[in-house]
């Protein structure tokens, strides 16, 4: 199969069909590759419709990488609340400081500067250089595995065939507007060529699709799902004779660093040993690699053998917290126990 009538289809079906979204410029590079920046790190495992008011709330406080380089972690990481995965947050902001410091505010076209970057890899690196040089990159997300995979009949596992898909999805990617491209095929495949029910009967490409044409769209792609082990922990809700609550701050290099919390852990032990009473409140969070299921306990006491300080509740939502503890509180307020 020649590529280029699916590559064409596919910038055709764009103009008329694609998304307009705010970090998105038709018809060539973004004139502003900061936005692009913001938006590829805040997409990733993110969807759009959740992204598309935390970046124009972060494009307003912070316009540019300079703005962003000279702020505080904490102002970075509140404005985050809510979309999670605050390395994230942290990655883009010591991105900022490199791009400030070391580039002079100039975004670098170049693959191996990125890629040296905090928290960019392959992908990010390559939609960066496509949606703000207009760059003839290799844009492979999980959208573009899916439609890849369709389309030339790939139905072995995806993590085995990794580098064939990214080898057609560079056949495909247009030399003449790269950018459109990009944004074409990744649009196509989140909102026709989707996961449960693809829109094949008003797909560009059906004619050229293996797997429309073999009746084999529902078993394409072939994605090895692993079992998320489960932990169960504990979390303490520190009450003292003012009616303030315990928090502190999240220390190390980890997923959650720099963010407050109510101390916890995630194996059921104790923070320290104190008298501690079972609220009845357990929530749920789905980590990349576990599920945690954590169990609320109220202590109560004025003086906590850790690192941290009390808070007036109605103070708690000034400070940034991960998902996980935003919905510990949530959970909480709502059996009145903050």
């Amino acid at each position: 199969m020649h590529p280029s009538p699916v590559t064409d289809l596919l910038l055709k079906w764009f103009a008329q069909y694609g998304r307009d979204l705010a970090w998105r410029h038709r018809g060539g590079a973004h004139p502003n590759p900061y936005h692009v920046l913001v938006s590829e790190i805040m997409l990733q495992q993110t969807t759009v419709a959740t992204v598309g008011p935390y970046f124009h709330r972060f494009i307003a406080r912070f316009p540019d990488v300079a703005s962003l380089a000279a702020a505080d972690i904490a102002d970075v990481y509140h404005l985050w609340q809510g979309l999670g995965y605050y390395s994230r947050a942290r990655s883009l902001h010591k991105t900022a400081i490199i791009l400030a410091n070391e580039f002079g505010g100039v975004f670098p076209d170049d693959r191996d500067a990125w890629l040296k970057m905090p928290g960019i890899g392959p992908y990010t690196a390559a939609s960066i250089l496509s949606l703000g040089f207009n760059r003839a990159e290799t844009v492979v997300d999980g959208n573009v595995v899916r439609v890849i995979c369709r389309l030339f009949g790939l139905d072995a596992p995806v993590d085995s065939i990794r580098n064939q898909i990214r080898i057609h999805a560079t056949e495909l990617t247009s030399p003449h507007h790269p950018a459109d491209y990009a944004s074409a095929i990744m649009d196509f495949g989140a909102t026709v060529c989707t996961p449960r029910t693809p829109q094949c009967d008003q797909c560009p490409i059906a004619a050229y699709c293996v797997a429309h044409k073999t009746d084999r769209v529902a078993q394409i792609p072939v994605i090895t799902k692993l079992a998320r082990p489960e932990r169960h922990g504990a979390a303490y809700l520190i009450k003292n004779s003012r009616g303030q609550f315990f928090i502190r701050r999240r220390t190390g290099r980890g997923l959650l660093a720099g963010l407050y919390e109510l101390p916890w852990t995630d194996d059921g032990a104790p923070v320290f040993h104190a008298p501690a009473i079972d609220t009845g409140v357990t929530v749920t969070h789905t980590f990349t690699h576990f599920k945690l299921f954590l169990n609320v306990r109220l202590i109560e006491m004025d003086d906590v053998p850790i690192d941290g300080t009390f808070v007036d509740a109605n103070m708690l939502d000034g400070y940034p917290m991960s998902t996980l503890m935003k919905k510990a509180a949530a959970a909480l307020m709502k059996k009145s126990l903050i």
